[in-house]
């Protein structure tokens, strides 16, 4: 009897040293006993083309695909499902039997379901703070709207990115929720900061030593705060220290993971499979 192929899939960024998805995927693939691998793909942006044709092999399921290319990848593919389209950018990607490649975004619906089954909060009518305007950011702008929040806030560096965020979400409600951005030298940054119910953070800043995106002082106990980079933070630190609620992103990228592995292979994994197996790398 012959042994089956191994199949492949990975994740593309720049930079993807730092990335835990392989622990979560090679465990669900022992899980599962299929004949498969996850694999880093360091992939500049001038090799992105490269990178995205390769997964047309037969041998490859898809890959996931991490800062800064969850935009870039878009043109590059054979088709988009409407969320990814409706988003603007795309974490997953999907070799279909035939070779083409189509584009899905699984941020949104994992963030989603942590505001509501972990952070305990019923988005409709939520006042949101999102820091950032990256993939990331987007699917957390389009969660949120679409669930009926009351107003999104983008706090971003590069005022006309928030513009296009913005105006890429309002046009896929059909009821418009309060949107508007700033940049962090806002003078009136504080009181926009401390009126929300939810802050997220969509950045990179917490990924090393003790950056973070706010001051402390515009933290407070009557606030959450969900930040997406999946280790302890100064943020989540700051806002543990003012009496609010802080999560950070381990859950929302396990879940995430289960969808794209579902979107793969058919089958979905448990969740503390996923979030044990991303424990087990911290």
């Amino acid at each position: 009897m012959s042994t089956p192929p191994i199949r492949i899939a990975g994740v593309i960024g720049d930079p993807v040293a730092h990335s835990k998805s392989p622990a979560m995927h090679n465990a669900a693939f022992a899980y599962f006993g299929l004949p498969a691998q996850y694999e880093r793909w360091h992939t500049p942006l001038a090799e992105l083309p490269d990178r995205i044709n390769s997964l047309r092999a037969p041998h490859m399921y898809g890959a996931n695909v991490t800062l800064p290319h969850k935009l870039a990848i878009l043109p590059l593919l054979d088709e988009i499902d409407d969320i990814a389209s409706q988003i603007g950018a795309a974490n997953t990607i999907i070799r279909l039997p035939d070779g083409r490649l189509r584009g899905t975004n699984t941020d949104a619906p994992a963030f989603l379901q942590e505001i509501t089954d972990v952070c305990h909060l019923n988005p409709k009518g939520l006042e949101t703070v999102i820091l950032g305007a990256s993939g990331a950011a987007r699917a957390a702008a389009f969660a949120l709207a679409h669930a009926g929040a009351a107003r999104i806030t983008i706090i971003n560096r590069t005022i006309e990115r928030a513009e296009e965020l913005l105006a890429d979400v309002l046009y896929t409600l059909d009821s418009d929720p309060i949107m508007t951005f700033a940049t962090p030298d806002a003078p009136d940054l504080e009181e926009i900061i401390g009126s929300a119910t939810l802050i997220v953070n969509a950045t990179t800043l917490g990924w090393h030593g003790n950056e973070t995106p706010l001051p402390a002082r515009f933290l407070n106990n009557q606030m959450t705060v969900y930040d997406m980079v999946y280790r302890p933070t100064q943020l989540l630190a700051d806002a543990k220290a003012c009496g609010a609620q802080g999560y950070d992103g381990l859950g929302m990228l396990a879940r995430q993971a289960m969808l794209a592995f579902h979107h793969w292979t058919g089958l979905t994994p448990p969740f503390e499979l996923m979030r044990d197996a991303l424990l087990n790398t911290m």
